[in-house]
């Protein structure tokens, strides 16, 4: 059985027991949370699709970190004009240990 959700404006699929990363969730480590938009379900007597989503379905999950990806850098330039801009950035992210799909 499997899910796919949407959070933070991306989709995942995910099953029961997954680890998952998202985009930062402003919640504490430790905590449960629910998340409601479920665009699909896989049961075993075949998909349920919502129209965009299922009404009554949720995944609930465990906020496991709040944390930071690697940084990645930004480095526009142009040649032969001394115009080079050099900047980092590191994406906030949530990490989810997925516990139980309902629906």
């Amino acid at each position: 059985m499997y899910a796919v959700i949407e959070t933070g404006g991306k989709q995942y699929k995910v099953q029961e027991g997954d680890t998952v990363f998202v985009e930062k969730i402003n919640t504490e480590e430790g905590e449960n949370i629910e998340l409601p938009k479920v665009l699909l379900i896989s049961k075993e007597d075949g998909l349920v699709v919502g129209k965009p989503y299922i009404e009554g379905a949720k995944v609930e999950a465990t906020v496991l970190e709040q944390g930071k990806m690697r940084k990645i850098i930004v480095f526009k330039y142009k040649s032969k004009k001394n115009y080079k801009r050099k900047q980092g950035h590191r994406q906030p992210y949530t990490k989810l240990q997925i516990g139980k799909i309902v629906g």
